[in-house]
């Protein structure tokens, strides 16, 4: 049934995953539309943001955010249409940025929400180059990467809208940038239109030695979203005052136990500490919730002069969400994935 102003469709989580997500751990009901009261306004959500950090929320593991409690609709980052609005500076018509989550229709007081105005542009890439993970690339990378010109960059989950927008702002810097992706397709994609000076396929049985290989003078900024084997060969390849932003570690979202294999902790801790190397946790608009105007700046002109390029994989229909959001923790998307909820 496809999104109507009778009722409110909603994906819920029906139990917790144990290891990766399976269909089960979803369910589809309708629900009654909302009615926003004062203050509140009624969301209408057209665009709908699916992203790796939804696997944590699914968990009742302690972590930065509350989990989604069971028979509640799932948490994401939507572009929505102001249905009826109570609130002040919004208006009906008015298309914002808000966190609606896996549903057709939300209730929002406002906060964290953008207005993006009455006809803008490009709407959905609010949720991606423009949002949350062009942000997460351009904080992370210059705030805590520092690169300079002339250093070698290394960007795992290269094709994805993180790792996408690390390269390129990467080589607007100045640097040579070597991706990881996976598969061939994705790094003759990363190499041939987002500009990386190489990119390897983490699925090789030579990854390890092919990232030596292509890192000749070591690696000075590691980009950092992916964690274990591919972590495992980027350790040793560091040079002395490497810095390493960490956003995400989407190879451990699923693990149920730690890896098998000898205990790894006292060699990461004795690299760091001889090579004098900054590893830095962040939380975009925890750690830099001042940053973006100037983000949203420099992005808008570098899209404008083609010096940054966008990638967008479009699912149709909410009833998908779940099958593409476990495809995507599985490494099946290309670019940033983003549903259609509704015209």
């Amino acid at each position: 049934m496809p999104q109507n102003t009778e009722v409110n469709r909603q994906i819920v989580l029906a139990e917790r995953p144990v290891g990766a997500p399976t269909s089960q751990n979803f369910r589809l009901e309708d629900a009654a539309i909302p009615t926003p009261g004062e203050g509140e306004m009624l969301l209408r959500t057209v665009y709908l943001s699916l992203d790796p950090y939804m696997r944590g929320r699914m968990s009742d593991a302690k972590s930065y955010a509350d989990p989604v409690e069971i028979g509640a609709p799932m948490v994401g980052g939507t572009v929505s249409v102001v249905v009826k609005s109570n609130l002040k500076g919004f208006a009906e018509g008015d298309w914002v940025v808000s966190l609606g989550g896996w549903q057709d229709y939300s209730i929002s007081n406002g906060e964290m929400v953008f207005n993006l105005g009455k006809e803008p542009a490009m709407p959905s890439w609010a949720l991606g180059i423009m949002g949350m993970p062009g942000f997460t690339a351009y904080a992370g990378l210059l705030e805590i990467g520092e690169p300079k010109p002339g250093e070698t960059i290394a960007v795992a989950a290269a094709t994805g809208p993180v790792g996408a927008t690390v390269g390129q702002i990467g080589k607007i810097k100045g640097c040579r940038v070597v991706g990881i992706a996976g598969g061939a397709e994705k790094c003759k994609h990363a190499v041939e239109n987002l500009g990386f000076d190489v990119c390897l396929d983490r699925n090789s049985p030579t990854f390890a030695q092919d990232l030596k290989d292509a890192c000749p003078d070591g690696i000075d900024v590691y980009f950092e979203n992916v964690g274990g084997a591919v972590f495992d060969a980027v350790l040793p390849l560091l040079n002395p005052h490497a810095r390493i932003p960490l956003c995400g570690l989407i190879s451990q979202y699923n693990a149920t136990s730690l890896p098998d294999g000898p205990d790894r902790i006292g060699m990461l801790m004795g690299t760091l500490l001889v090579k004098k190397i900054r590893m830095q946790g962040f939380i975009i608009f925890d750690s830099f919730p001042n940053l973006y105007p100037k983000f949203a700046a420099d992005m808008q002109q570098w899209i404008a002069q083609g010096k940054v390029k966008y990638r967008e994989q479009m699912v149709d229909g909410l009833e998908n969400a779940p099958e593409a959001f476990m495809g995507l923790l599985e490494g099946k998307n290309f670019g940033k994935v983003v549903v259609k909820v509704g015209d």
